[in-house]
């Protein structure tokens, strides 16, 4: 008994002790940033020092804030636009049987292994000819179509897990399908659609390559293309653009913690059955 015990202890200090080496790897890069963020350019090459010069010079060299706000617009709306579309959409696959309904969610799963890379240029022809391009709806657009093949297959799985009895006894009460969805499915639903706000967020706010296709306009750029066209005068100075850097990542780092339990719940209730 007293060999199982003490194989139990090792095992479990043996998986604390991994979990510590990856957290010390994963938190070693932000640690890195910040510490080089408080430095002026002389004081991070000599190693020591601290300075709030490099935010300074931040702030006098980029609109920060009004391209925070534009990350904002553009994230939160394209996920407004996510949260209706794949909702409904996995109500209707996950809980409503219908004709080809397998047909359908197969459809939409293998729109999730089509690279972004792939349709970005078909996009970018489309919505100019259109007239969308350095237009805030157009990248809010491209962002929600790509975002909506797997926020959907999300929902889908999620509902699906969901009992059968629930809509058989509301129906029987006299709900019909829409208020059925409305009053007992969405916030069912609710640790679900906190994963899909999250990771899209994540997904949004940290991407580059469609803000720099579609949002051209200074005054519309997002925090991750202001700066990527940072001026030239500063790509060597490394402290600036870490302080930009973390800037930019705080965001998506408080999305993460504050919706972290209802992230792990909704990816291990959603992939369950």
């Amino acid at each position: 008994m007293t060999a199982v015990l003490l194989r139990r202890r090792a095992a479990r200090l043996a998986i604390y002790a991994a979990l510590a080496v990856i957290t010390v790897v994963m938190l070693y890069p932000f640690w890195s940033m910040g510490i080089a963020s408080f430095r002026s350019l002389t004081q991070f090459q000599l190693g020591h020092g601290f300075s709030l010069s490099s935010w300074h010079e931040l702030f006098r060299t980029l609109p920060v804030g009004r391209e925070l706000a534009n990350s904002a617009l553009i994230t939160l709306s394209a996920i407004a636009i996510i949260l209706v579309a794949s909702t409904t959409a996995g109500y209707a696959l996950g809980t409503l049987r219908y004709r080809y309904s397998a047909v359908v969610f197969l459809l939409i799963a293998s729109a999730m292994m089509v690279p972004m890379q792939s349709m970005i240029v078909p996009e970018y022809v489309n919505l100019a000819r259109l007239g969308f391009i350095n237009h805030y709806y157009g990248a809010i657009l491209v962002y929600a179509a790509l975002g909506a093949p797997f926020s959907t297959f999300l929902m889908t799985t999620y509902f699906r897990r969901m009992p059968e009895d629930v809509v058989e006894a509301s129906l029987i009460d006299g709900l019909g399908y829409g208020k059925i969805f409305l009053r007992m499915m969405l916030p069912l639903a609710l640790p679900a659609i906190f994963t899909v706000t999250v990771l899209q967020f994540i997904q949004i706010w940290d991407d580059l390559l469609v803000g720099l296709l579609f949002l051209q306009t200074p005054n519309l750029r997002p925090i991750t293309v202001g700066l990527a066209t940072i001026p030239s005068q500063h790509l060597l100075d490394v402290p600036v653009l870490m302080a930009g850097s973390l800037m930019s990542a705080l965001p998506a780092i408080v999305v993460y913690l504050v919706f972290q339990r209802y992230l792990i719940t909704g990816l291990t209730m959603g992939m369950s059955k």
